[in-house]
């Protein structure tokens, strides 16, 4: 009787990488977290499934036909989309159990029914931090959250980027000035400059009713550019008689004159009057990161401050800030621009210990002393050819094999091949140990 055979394929938008593509990915995973916990984030991690009444409490939008929603029983439930609306539940869940400032890291994967296409995927990884208060929340977090992003992007390898830097509420008031009442559709609109040029967004603007005067005043606005003290300046000598807008001029000073606190050099740091963020909670400061050598990724790191996180969930006051790094299509992007040069090496298996005529408890007992000692050891236990055991090796990218054989056994000693260069030696384990440690510092 004949079995039919299943085609093995994933579904299109959900990433599988081969064993030297996720131990690379997995370094990059293992560098934010580190600094993260560095800057004193705790760790959370809330349920992939939550009720779906609790995240869409918000309601409609392009988030309700995004998000997977299934019925199991009487249960309507949906998986998660963001990493925001879980901390939300979550801090007004147990308001009365944490300790605020509550600052938060999350690095978890996140499911979003997106149209298919290249670098966008409906199963990824968010890498999130937040700092939430109770009642009000000091500025200063608001330029802390720029030195995290530039120790994070320089532990992760990459030289040349730009923290940009906005706030909603000089947007906004600029915005009233003018007498433009759909605040949020021209956030949108002035968002998509990078994509779509400012032709387009003229015509965008033009198309909502926004004409004459009040748009030539608007694309001046936005295009005011040099450095932040000059930037600064301009804002300074701006003819707007608008609260909403001198506050948010004076939060940009005083969290950019912060920025330099943290010694996060201006070079890596921009003011730019057409970040908007476009989603609606928002409310003051708000970034977006580019990769300088590489502006077609868009932004690999954003996010802003936002006055009350969990108001659809409780009545307390919870303001907060926080950004997210889209780690999967972030590793897709300079994967594919070769921006990284990673590690080939298909394995994290350091040394490779064959047996050559002796008993297996004897590669055993080598391997676990070089565990002991920090360095990632495996045994081949096998029965093979010698040039398929050291074949093995190559293929992985093992840079040390260790055999053991019989003669040598009898001398305490032991014969390392260094992979790279074919260079062999006999050496006691301890010998062995010193040498490796001291080449993979």
């Amino acid at each position: 009787m004949n079995r039919s055979i299943t085609k093995p394929t994933i579904l299109p938008g959900f990433m599988e990488l081969l064993p030297a593509e996720q131990i690379a990915f997995n370094q990059m995973l293992d560098t934010i977290r580190f600094n993260f916990e560095r800057y004193g984030f705790i760790p959370l991690d809330t349920p992939t499934i939550e009720k779906a009444e609790v995240l869409l409490a918000k309601g409609g939008g392009e988030t309700e036909k995004q998000i997977y929603r299934f019925t199991k029983g009487d249960n309507d439930l949906a998986l998660r989309f963001d990493l925001t609306v879980p901390l939300a539940r979550y801090v007004a869940q147990h308001f009365q159990e944490l300790t605020f400032p509550f600052r938060r890291y999350h690095i978890g994967k996140v499911f979003r029914g997106e149209r298919n296409q290249k670098g966008r995927f409906r199963e990824f990884y968010q890498c999130d931090i937040d700092i939430i208060g109770w009642n009000k929340l000091s500025l200063i977090n608001d330029a802390e959250i720029p030195a995290i992003i530039y120790s994070t992007f320089k532990r992760l390898g990459f030289e040349s980027f730009t923290i940009r830097i906005n706030n909603r509420k000089l947007l906004n008031g600029f915005f009233d000035s003018l007498g433009i009442q759909n605040n949020s559709g021209v956030l949108r609109v002035i968002d998509k400059l990078d994509k779509i040029g400012l032709a387009a967004v003229r015509q965008e603007l033009e198309e909502s009713g926004i004409t004459g005067a009040a748009l030539e005043a608007l694309l001046k606005f936005i295009g005011i550019k040099g450095a932040n003290a000059e930037i600064l300046a301009v804002l300074q000598e701006y003819p707007i008689d608008n609260a909403e807008f001198q506050e948010g001029l004076r939060e940009l000073s005083e969290v950019v004159w912060y920025i330099k606190c943290f010694d996060v050099p201006e070079a890596n740091v921009a003011i730019d009057l057409t970040i908007a963020r476009g989603l609606d909670y928002y409310t003051g400061t708000v970034y977006e990161t580019i990769l300088n050598d590489h502006p077609g990724l868009g932004s690999v790191c954003s996010g802003g401050r936002y006055d009350n996180l969990a108001g659809f969930y409780t009545k307390q006051q919870l303001p907060g800030v926080g950004i997210s790094i889209g780690l999967t299509r972030l590793f897709y992007q300079i994967q594919a621009a070769e921006i990284i040069k990673f590690n080939n090496a298909a394995t994290l298996t350091q040394v490779l210990v064959i047996p050559m005529g002796v008993g297996i408890e004897e590669a055993i007992k080598v391997a676990n002393r070089l565990r002991e000692s920090g360095i990632i050891a495996e045994s081949y236990f096998e029965e093979a050819k010698l040039e398929k055991k050291i074949s093995y090796a190559h293929k992985l990218g093992i840079p040390y094999v260790v055999f053991i054989g019989e003669d040598e056994l009898k001398k305490g000693l032991l014969s390392l091949k260094t992979m790279a260069t074919g260079e062999q030696s006999a050496l006691n384990i301890e010998e062995i140990i010193e040498k490796i440690n001291h080449n993979l510092r």
